[in-house]
This record gives C-alpha cells, sequence and structure tokens, in this order.
C-alpha cells in the first residue's frame, strides 16, 4: 500500500509480482552484503537492491550459525492471492493470541486490529497481553486505499513459520479505520517492511524487519514468493500464496540468472523504469514519464499502478494491438466490464505487457514480460544493452 498519484491499468487483472514456472519467483528487498554463492557475472554492492531473480546457487546460507535461519519451513507461509493480499500467521503478546498479518513493501509500520470491526473475525487485545506495553504516543497511516488511527505500543511477537524466536517490535494499535479493513479479506493487521523513513509518527519508530535483524541476528534480506492470481471474491477458500523468507532466500523457489535492480532512493522500494512496451510497441515516452513521480515495488498494492501520461498510452497501444476493437470507453476506466462468450478465454486478445528495468551495471538493463492472463502468471526476464 503506498500514496499515489496514479491511474489503475484496469486492461489486464496485474499484480506486482514475477512468477517463472510454477508461479515461482522470489523478490528479496534488502540484501545482505556479506558472501553469498552467487554467479560471478553479478556486481555486489552495499547499495540496498531489489533482487528481481536468482540462479541456481541461490541466496541461501549454507549454515547458520544462529540457529534462527531454515528456509525450509518457511516456505509456504503466505496464504491470500493478488485480489486480497499476502498475509502470514503471527503470534503477539502473552499469552499469544493469533493474527494474520497482510505483507506489505509499500509502507513501514506493523499496525493491527486492536478493536472490533465489522469486517474481521477477531483482532489483537492489548489488555490480555501481560506484556503489551504502550508508549503514549499516538499515530495515523494513510495509504492509497484507506487510512488507521490508534496508538503506539510495544510487545513480544514470534511467527510460526518464520525465524526461530520471539522479538520485542513496535506495534500500532489499530483502534479507528476508515477503507482499511475490507470485505471478505482475512488478515488483521499489516506488516510494514520498507525503511525507516515512513515510518508514522517519525523515522525513530523502528521497522518490525530491522528490529528482527537486529535482535535474531539474521542477514538483512527478505524475499518474497506470490502465486495466485486469481479474482478471490468468487471464492471464499484460501489459496496458499507464496512464501515470505526472512534471513535469505531458498534455492527450491527459483531458478536463473541474477539480476539486480538499484534501489532509487530508501523509503519505498523506489526503482527506476527505462521504458514500456505493450506488444512489440514501444511506448516511447520520456523515462521521467514512468517514474512520475516515482516507480516502487509495493506488495499491498493489488494492481499495476501507471501515471496518467503512461496509462493513456499504454490504453492507446492495447486499443492499436487487440484483436478486439470495439471497447467503450467505460471498460477502460473500470466502470463497465467486456464479456465473451461462456467457457471461452479472453487473454489471447491481448498483448504482453514489458517492463525494462536499469541493472546494477549501469550499462544493461533487463525486461521483465508480463502476459495477460489472470491465473498462470509468466514473467520472462530477458537483460538487453541499453542504447
Amino acid at each position: 500500500m503506498a500514496n499515489s498519484n496514479s491511474l489503475v491499468i484496469r486492461a489486464f487483472a496485474l499484480s506486482l509480482f514475477f512468477v517463472v514456472s510454477k508461479c515461482l519467483l522470489s523478490i528479496p528487498l534488502k540484501i545482505y552484503t556479506g558472501k553469498y554463492n552467487l554467479s560471478s557475472a553479478v556486481d555486489l554492492t552495499p547499495l540496498r537492491q531489489v533482487l528481481l531473480m536468482s540462479d541456481g546457487n541461490g541466496l541461501s546460507l549454507a549454515s547458520d550459525p544462529t540457529g534462527t535461519v531454515n528456509f525450509l519451513d518457511m516456505v509456504n507461509n503466505l496464504q491470500g492471492d493478488s485480489g486480497r493480499g499476502y498475509y502470514i500467521e503471527m503470534s503477539l503478546g502473552t499469552p499469544s493470541q493469533k493474527l494474520n498479518i497482510l505483507v506489505d513493501t509499500g509502507s513501514s509500520n506493523f499496525a493491527v486490529a486492536a478493536s472490533a470491526h465489522p469486517f474481521i473475525t477477531h483482532y489483537f487485545n492489548t489488555a490480555l497481553s501481560t506484556t503489551y506495553e504502550s508508549t503514549g504516543r499516538t499515530v495515523a497511516v494513510r495509504y492509497t486505499q484507506g487510512n488507521w488511527e490508534g496508538e503506539l505500543g510495544i510487545d513480544k511477537v514470534s511467527i510460526p513459520k518464520g525465524p526461530n524466536g520471539t522479538i520485542i517490535i513496535n506495534i500500532a494499535a489499530i483502534l479507528t479505520s476508515d477503507g482499511f479493513f475490507l470485505p471478505g479479506v482475512n488478515w488483521q493487521g499489516i506488516l510494514g517492511l520498507a525503511y525507516p523513513m515512513l515510518a508514522r509518527p517519525d523515522s525513530s519508530v523502528e521497522p518490525f524487519f530491522n528490529s528482527v535483524v537486529k535482535q535474531l541476528g539474521i542477514p538483512d534480506i527478505f524475499s518474497l514468493q506470490m502465486c495466485g492470481g486469481g479474482l478471490s471474491a468468487s471464492s471464499t477458500a484460501d489459496l496458499a500464496g507464496g512464501s515470505l523468507i526472512m534471513g535469505g532466500a531458498e534455492p527450491a523457489l527459483y531458478f536463473g540468472p541474477v539480476w539486480y535492480t538499484p534501489i532509487v532512493e530508501e523509503w519505498y522500494y523506489q526503482v527506476e523504469v527505462l521504458k514500456l512496451e505493450v506488444g512489440d510497441q514501444n511506448l516511447d515516452l520520456d523515462c521521467r514519464e514512468y517514474n512520475m513521480d516515482k516507480a516502487i515495488v509495493d506488495s499491498g498494492t493489488t494492481l499495476l499502478r501507471l501515471p496518467v501520461n503512461v496509462f493513456n498510452a499504454v490504453v492507446a497501444a492495447i486499443t492499436r494491438s487487440s484483436l478486439i476493437q470495439e471497447f467503450s470507453l467505460g471498460f477502460w476506466e473500470g466502470s463497465k466490464l467486456a464479456c465473451w462468450i461462456k467457457g471461452e478465454t479472453p487473454w489471447r486478445f491481448f498483448p504482453k505487457l514489458s517492463i525494462y528495468l536499469r541493472a546494477t551495471n549501469t550499462s544493461q538493463s533487463f525486461r521483465i514480460t508480463i502476459l495477460p492472463q489472470v491465473n498462470g502468471f509468466t514473467a520472462l526476464i530477458v537483460p538487453l544493452s541499453l542504447s
């Protein structure tokens, strides 16, 4: 979830995740600067980077002296899908209270429902936790969709399918909210994984993962695998949504060469988009258009959001290349639906969308190609030299 002056592309049901075979891809958003067994083609720097692909050698530790990291225990620890978001089970307080927490790389506060709400089944009762301590500070966070207000506190947290150990972390107890909890969601809080600069009320509130790294001594890296591009409103069943690996990346979840894109600024995971293509059409916009006012990797956003000028250019390109010529304006604005014969899959009527990102070697870029279908998402990542 993030603040953004942008439009949502509705021609495709796109989530911000990239899948390579079996819907598997890890996206580490923090890079440990120690020694890993990586391809020699990759130049690691102390700069925190976004790892979009990893090779078979992997980033996982051969051995972990702290005994807190067992990546296989974290595989399939996420549930949900691109319609409702991806969440992980956590245990809060003493005695422990279990809640499902939305994984969000577009914010930095760890916040949980602390009062009843018609759209959630249960909440964190701070009065029942003997280890909960209020800091006496109020906090409020506003997202692209929804907002909440509450108080800051401190308590113990553990993750049943995460690193071994209990940590003491900052918790925002949500007391009131508007448009934040939605019908049909099965999560009761949000795990902000971005940088301290985004934390509220200020950067002195240490984000959750920073506390995990400090207290458990795990490497400063996590990886996200998100699967299940289906529109979940038609089903109440929770699908296995993927994996959040804290401390590395599990080799069983990915394959292929390693490609990194630099972080432009450490607040969101802000990256640089060089260009977009629709089918074989280069939108041919100035690269500043693609990054206005920022381009971020945000696991809490369920759709691909584009700046107005880019959105209009994408719609025009899709209209030119689509096998279906008669779309109403309302279809592109999301106010009207397009219909097909029952049993027909419409994805063949639409072109692919390719996003080009800068590599750490600034003379190179790589391409993420997203196919239009909702299920069976595929991403083809091809390195290209910059002209």
